[in-house]
């Protein structure tokens, strides 16, 4: 079969990216503007701001990455962009701008859901390395800012089916990370500077249990007749965990003193937090992410024993997180099953995984008509 090019775009958060991608396989370029800067001041993402530079930002990085991957407009074979999860007024730019380009190119456009981007963000690169057969079942947890998911995924036909077997209850894992940054004053986004200093704290000072989500999920459209086999998430508990310990152990002044001092500089380094942080907050933020690793690792695995899969595959932001990484693969290990992750450019959002997943759909012939259209609260099955 000849070489298909398809063009990727994706917006459904703060990243505007776009990717050519070589029959599912190749990544021949992958631009990704990071809106950080704009969002940084707000200590999250502003959903109004973020749409707005997406419109700004939308036409330079497609353009970016046609000619990276030395491709024209109308060389590719075929567009894909996300339609679903994510924030609606981002989704609808990428939609937008996706379908107006598709039809006067007269070129097929896949409408895309995030997280089975994610999903093949590491199946891409397994096939890169060789892997090209995984075996099944496969158990993917997606875990990022805004999603923090059990699949089951079964191959069918050119494609894969997706079961949703667990699903966090509440906030998202990454959405804790951000939040207890925000709270400590350690700047955004939360995850990566928390990853850092979690290496210069006992990760053991500070014990925050997890409950056992047993009752069923109270919204209706999230019950499944295999409720007994779920394993579900929540991470609020433990964003007011932190709270209460800052409280009760008089750490806002040194909260304060941390404020002050990192605002004297314009884009303070990870070294300029590290050296703003007194022990007890370094010994505190190691041991929320210690837990908030624990959990997500032990839930997985949990999960894997209930299904019975045969590999694991961890991708979506927080799956760059370093000592997630290794408690997953050490954990794993022992109980002798393989894992995956993406790398870590491939593990935050990005246009090469929208690229790759669209490939299969591509040749299935499953092609969006005239009313694709955004859905912040796309489910994938």
């Amino acid at each position: 079969m000849p070489d298909v090019f398809i063009l990727g775009i994706e917006s459904s958060c703060d990243e505007t990216a776009a990717a050519v991608v070589r029959s599912g396989e190749e990544v021949v370029s992958n631009v990704v503007y990071s809106q950080i800067a704009t969002h940084q001041s707000y200590g999250g993402v502003v959903p109004e701001l973020a749409s707005r530079e997406h419109l700004r930002a939308i036409v330079p990085v497609v353009r970016k990455a046609l000619e990276d991957a030395q491709q024209t407009y109308d060389s590719i074979d075929a567009l894909a962009v996300t339609k679903g999860p994510g924030l609606a007024g981002s989704l609808l730019v990428g939609v937008s701008y996706a379908k107006a380009l598709a039809y006067a190119l007269e070129k097929p456009l896949i409408g895309m859901n995030h997280l089975e981007g994610h999903i093949h963000a590491v199946l891409l690169e397994e096939r890169q390395n060789g892997n090209c057969e995984l075996e099944f079942p496969v158990l993917a947890l997606v875990v990022s800012g805004g999603h923090t998911h059990l699949f089951l995924a079964e191959r069918r036909d050119h494609g894969w089916i997706y079961h949703d077997v667990g699903h966090t209850r509440d906030d998202a894992a990454g959405e804790a990370f951000d939040k207890v940054a925000k709270l400590l004053e350690l700047g955004y986004p939360g995850g990566p500077v928390i990853d850092f200093l979690a290496k210069h704290g006992n990760p053991q000072a500070v014990k925050f249990p997890f409950a056992q989500i047993k009752h069923r999920d109270r919204n209706p459209q999230n019950r499944h007749a295999e409720d007994e086999q779920r394993v579900d998430f929540s991470y609020s508990g433990i964003k007011t965990a932190v709270l209460r310990y800052v409280e009760t152990h008089d750490m806002r002044a040194s909260i304060a003193q941390r404020r002050h001092v990192l605002a004297q500089s314009a884009n303070p380094s990870r070294q300029d937090v590290l050296a703003a942080c007194d022990p007890p907050t370094l010994d505190l933020v190691a041991s929320f992410q210690r837990a908030m690793v624990n959990d997500l690792v032990s839930k997985t695995l949990s999960a894997a024993r209930e299904h019975n899969v045969a590999t694991v595959l961890v991708t979506g932001g927080v799956a760059a997180n370093s000592e997630l990484r290794t408690a997953f693969q050490s954990a794993a290990a022992e109980e002798g099953l393989p894992v995956h992750f993406p790398s870590r450019k491939l593990s935050t959002d990005n246009a090469a995984m929208i690229a790759a997943a669209a490939y299969p759909r591509f040749i299935a012939g499953e092609i969006a008509d005239s009313e694709l259209s955004a859905d912040a609260g796309l489910k994938l099955r």
